[in-house]
């Protein structure tokens, strides 16, 4: 009999911007360095928009408040095969948070030109990560408003 096949793996991510600057950590993915928007998997029981602050806050030490969405992406990571579903947001008063521990994942944190980004001048970790930059930079937007909180149990 044939294993069923794994289920997606539910991520999010953030495009916090400054001065024409993103907020990008820079990582590991199967031995090959890139960089990326703070982004994670969201926790069982947890909420799309609390995943999204979270993971910003472990990642980079910055509280945000979410302010979109950029878009969903799908994607199957082309080393380990594992189907990725990603929520991209954008947020902005990013607040640093001297005593947030920091991943231990993350090599570093910066702020880098959005167009440069873009250009290719800095190795990123994927596709989707290229994808929702430039559909943030085309000014893809949409309502919050779109994402619904955690509904009951039992309540449908």
């Amino acid at each position: 009999m044939a294993a069923a096949p794994e289920m997606p793996h539910l991520t999010t991510a953030v495009i916090v911007e400054e001065n024409q600057r993103i907020l990008m950590v820079n990582e590991i993915d199967n031995g090959i360095i890139g960089w990326n928007q703070p982004a994670g998997h969201v926790e069982p029981g947890e909420s799309l928009l609390d995943a999204a602050r979270r993971e910003t806050l472990e990642e980079t030490q910055y509280q945000v408040r979410l302010t979109a969405l950029v878009g969903i992406y799908q994607s199957v990571h082309p080393t380990t095969g594992i189907h990725y579903l990603r929520v991209c947001f954008t947020a902005d008063q990013p607040e640093w948070v001297e005593n947030s521990p920091r991943d231990t994942d993350i090599l570093a944190v910066d702020w880098l030109p959005l167009d440069q980004l873009l250009a290719g001048h800095y190795p990123l970790r994927s596709a989707l990560v290229s994808q929702a930059l430039a559909d943030y930079q085309a000014g893809q937007r949409y309502p919050l408003s779109l994402i619904h909180p955690m509904i009951a149990p039992g309540s449908l």
